[in-house]
């Protein structure tokens, strides 16, 4: 009866372990398949015009982090994607943004349009105060060199929102 018992706490043990071994592949496969959608998803020419692309393409780039990062998706006449940069990382709660790099970036790229998206590692979709007016304020700033602001998408781990949409932009 103790060798039967034996028996038995080693095959759940194995089974456990097989378990294990199986869930850690899976997860270097999810890895590894998701560092090959941002890598296609990140070059140049791809369009990026509407806000289910763009969101698409931040959700993939900013929903795993557990910092506030604000990332530029630099496009050409035609939405394509010349570049994208991250430009500012802060807390868990907060990265500064400065308009005057946003614009040099894109004059640097020779853009005409842009996307932009941060990320909320909270999980909220507001768009915080500070959002807007940072939106607002980037906006006036690229439009002063005739580069459009297409959208600013406020990213979590499983949404992410449009502003533009919400009419924010």
């Amino acid at each position: 009866m103790e060798a039967q018992a034996y028996h038995m706490t080693t095959l759940g043990a194995g089974s456990n372990e097989e378990e294990s071994r199986i869930r850690v592949r899976e997860d270097r496969t999810i890895a590894r398949a998701l560092q090959i959608l941002q890598k296609r998803a990140s070059l140049p020419g791809e369009v990026l015009g509407g806000a289910t692309q763009g969101a698409l393409f931040f959700r993939l780039r900013l929903g795993g982090e557990n910092r506030e990062h604000f990332e530029v998706a630099f496009l050409n006449t035609q939405f394509q994607l010349i570049a994208v940069e991250r430009l500012f990382s802060g807390t868990i709660d907060a990265a500064e943004v400065h308009p005057r790099i946003v614009v040099q970036r894109a004059l640097a790229h020779n853009a005409s349009a842009v996307l932009m998206a941060h990320n909320h590692p909270s999980g909220s979709l507001q768009p915080s105060a500070s959002d807007r007016a940072v939106t607002a304020r980037l906006k006036a700033a690229l439009d002063t060199v005739d580069v459009r602001l297409l959208d600013h998408f406020v990213v979590t781990s499983h949404e992410v929102v449009s502003m533009a949409s919400q009419g924010m932009v």
